[in-house]
């Protein structure tokens, strides 16, 4: 099989993300997910992220380390919360399996490893952005009545861990999901009326 050929396989294995639904929204009661959106929600939160600490943070490996923070979950699926008091899922197999016979293999493995750690600041600006990036779900489900998302959200907080991602969680809390959009489309409507 040509090397072409391997990375095309890789490809739809990361395209079957897009239906691979995370399971906790079940447990929410409202809301639904893939990996695949969460995953880039995870790394545009990492990149937001990075930007306080230009110059400290390799950003490079940040947004691999987000991309594929999730990728063995084309093999093992998704465990949410409680699924995990029940049931293990060997990540760092199944993600070897999937890209350790190619030549970024290694690196890849390596920064799983690194990110699943939580040592470095690469790590944590990942793990903060996975859970920021839930967060907005959240906020999203309150701001429509979720009567479950508070309690949701103060977990997912408590888990954050640093200062940066803390602030932001709390701007996350204070604006509603609608505004970024809704605001201008009222302003446009005033200045017509005036």
């Amino acid at each position: 099989m040509s090397y072409f050929h391997q990375l095309a396989k890789l490809l739809f294995e990361a395209n079957l993300l897009k239906r691979i639904e995370r399971t906790g929204y079940s447990y929410l009661g409202t809301g639904k997910e893939d990996v695949a959106k969460h995953s880039f929600g995870t790394v545009f939160c990492a990149y937001i992220l990075c930007q306080f600490f230009r110059g400290k943070v390799d950003v490079a490996k940040v947004l691999t380390m987000a991309l594929f923070h999730d990728f063995p979950e084309a093999r093992t699926g998704d465990f949410n919360a409680v699924n995990k008091l029940y049931n293990q899922a060997d990540e760092e197999r199944a993600l070897s399996e999937a890209v350790g016979t190619f030549p970024f293999g290694e690196e890849i493995l390596t920064l799983f490893k690194e990110y699943r750690a939580l040592e470095t600041l690469e790590a944590k600006i990942v793990h903060d952005a996975d859970t920021l990036d839930l967060m907005l779900q959240l906020k999203e489900q309150k701001d429509l009545n979720n009567p479950y998302a508070e309690r949701w959200l103060r977990y997912a907080k408590r888990r954050l861990i640093l200062e940066e991602s803390k602030s932001l969680a709390e701007a996350i809390l204070e604006t509603e999901w609608c505004s970024w959009w809704l605001e201008r489309l009222i302003k446009v409507d005033t200045d017509k009326e005036s």
